[in-house]
């Protein structure tokens, strides 16, 4: 696939520059002020709540679960774990839902209005936003058949939000290898953490519009035409027309087990059959050096795959916003700041 630099000198210098950031950033997810027992007293029933009001939600529709960790990666992108990107626009604050990634991608947000009204009715003016989220993403996992991992809680909301950050640090379908890591490296997030967590593609569809580049490209090269792969592609490209229409049209982006949260994905990676660019990149660019290997092993050991998700997980939502922890809020709706 293409990658944006060759291989050689400029591939060293990519090291360098993992490295370099690394070194600046590693420690900025390590060690966040949040604990496990942060609603102990004030909220006690919070996690059951929430993962009542999930398990109703993802038993209604299973693709529920998708749309909510989605949303959890987003926010998380964007000035840390904040319940930014749950704000909507107000006179005085352009928010991040209307953001070229969000504007067509995300859904979900009166799953967390929900669980928000519940966890109020218990507990008025307590629990986050922003801890709703990271639980909910959580427990949406877990119900369509992933790992379990402790949440550590006591996030506090934003009174503010990032169109700007939403445009520019949120990975897209279409972006490179290259482009993909530094974004998971700026945050503080390895490599490993940029692979497993690409592990929740497993779960949940793409629209057509970020898939057409892709079907139309080098599908058919990486996959090596397989009978099995030509069918896919075949339907693949019956959904999303060359020509143009059909934005919205979706496709799952594990069309296995497009339900179930398991390793699939990386099995259609060595397949040569990942829906999006910046997927098939983790295994198919000619600078997959780490990244290939790191396939090849959630591929064949979903326990594994299991395990370093969790961690990666706990390490992507302890990302915080110092502004927001300090100046913070427990808003009353999730959509707007307190008055």
């Amino acid at each position: 696939m293409a990658a944006l630099f060759y291989p050689g000198i400029l591939t060293m210098q990519f090291l360098a520059a993992i490295a370099f950031i690394s070194g600046i950033l590693g420690s900025g997810a390590s060690d966040p002020p949040l604990t496990l027992d942060y609603y102990a007293s004030s909220c006690p029933n919070v996690l059951e709540i929430i993962h009542q009001e999930m398990e109703r939600e993802v038993l209604s529709d299973p693709r529920n679960a998708a749309l909510v960790l989605r949303l959890h990666f987003h926010d998380c992108f964007v000035q840390g774990c904040d319940g930014s990107v749950l704000l909507d626009d107000t006179v005085m604050l352009r928010g991040e839902k209307t953001a070229s990634p969000n504007i067509n991608s995300l859904k979900g947000f009166e799953i967390i209005d929900r669980i928000k009204s519940n966890v109020e009715s218990e507990c008025p003016g307590i629990v986050s936003c922003a801890d709703i989220l990271t639980i909910a993403a959580r427990d949406a996992v877990i119900l369509v058949g992933g790992p379990y991992w402790d949440v550590p809680v006591g996030r506090k909301d934003s009174r503010s939000a990032s169109y700007e950050l939403a445009n520019t640090n949120i990975p897209t379908p279409n972006q490179g290898l290259i482009a993909i890591i530094y974004k998971f490296l700026y945050l503080g997030l390895s490599v490993t953490d940029t692979v497993a967590l690409s592990g929740a593609h497993t779960i949940g569809v793409a629209r057509c519009e970020n898939f057409r580049a892709r079907i139309y490209g080098d599908y058919e090269s990486t996959s090596g035409g397989s009978p099995l792969s030509e069918v896919h592609l075949s339907q693949l490209k019956s959904t999303c027309p060359a020509a143009g229409g059909g934005d919205n049209n979706i496709a799952p982006l594990d069309y296995e087990t497009p339900y179930t949260f398991d390793n699939s994905y990386y099995h259609l990676l060595l397949n040569g059959e990942g829906l999006l660019n910046s997927d098939q990149e983790l295994y198919s660019s000619v600078l997959a050096l780490q990244t290939k290997q790191l396939v090849e092993q959630y591929a064949l050991d979903v326990a594994a795959f299991f395990q370093q998700f969790s961690v990666s997980m706990v390490k992507m939502g302890n990302l915080m916003n110092p502004d927001s922890f300090l100046n913070g809020e427990v808003r009353k709706s999730c959509r707007f700041i307190n008055a």
